[in-house]
């Protein structure tokens, strides 16, 4: 005897089945008082905690920079190379696992918070190597992608609706954003502004920009996207 909704194969004393609850059905054949062809549930079901993963991995990840740290040490006598993998561990932990501490990570606050990190460890690097390009390069160029990502997570999440405006902004507003991060790097790194990659980008996400607008603009266009993409 099958499921006719979901043509499973079910035993004779099944009643209902199994896999989408459909109450059997067959014109020929009775359905039996015996019992199931599965034993039944005993006992509490088992839910997964991801907290004992997340201790081991926080262990082992400070045992991984505490030995970094004494080998560097022991070696050099001081602090040379054991600072970069330190904050790259660091950097990692706050982004990909620390989120996963909380029930319901809200991006509103990792989002910012991941980039700061990411500013802090760019700024270790500049003063470890004297590079003198954070305050003129890496500071505003990963705060201003930085500001751009935290706006539209949180436009994205606090209004719900027009995602499709929110899209098509961001990608105008990254693409002229490339803009700055070129004449920052020229000015940096050259000394002198010469624009030649950025304006690839800028057309590119301007035109993507400008499509998706122009298909929240218009409602036949936008309904016939989210019968398609389900968005």
């Amino acid at each position: 005897m099958y499921c006719v909704k979901c043509g499973v194969e079910l035993a004779d004393s099944e009643k209902k089945c199994p896999l989408c609850g459909t109450v059997v059905f067959h014109p020929d054949l009775g359905t039996n008082d015996g019992p199931g062809p599965y034993p039944p549930k005993i006992g509490p079901e088992e839910k997964f905690s991801p907290s004992g993963i997340l201790f081991v991995i926080s262990v082992l990840m400070l045992l991984g920079a505490l030995i970094t740290l004494i080998c560097d040490i022991e070696l050099n006598r001081r602090v040379i190379w054991s600072g970069y993998s330190v904050f790259g561990l660091i950097l990692f932990y706050v982004v990909f696992v620390l989120p996963f501490w909380f029930k319901k990570p809200n991006p509103i606050i990792f989002v910012p918070v991941d980039f700061a990190c990411v500013i802090l460890f760019l700024l270790y690097v500049d003063l470890k190597l004297g590079g003198r390009w954070f305050l003129s390069f890496a500071f505003p160029v990963t705060g201003g992608a930085g500001l751009i990502v935290t706006a539209a997570v949180t436009l994205a999440r606090t209004l719900g609706r027009g995602r499709l405006f929110i899209t098509g902004g961001t990608l105008i507003v990254t693409g002229a954003f490339c803009l700055l991060a070129e004449f920052l790097a020229d000015i940096t790194f050259i000394g002198a502004v010469n624009f030649n990659w950025c304006f690839y980008p800028l057309t590119a996400l301007c035109l993507m920009g400008s499509a998706i607008l122009v298909i929240a603009l218009v409602p036949p266009l936008r309904e016939s996207l989210r019968k398609k993409l389900f968005i």
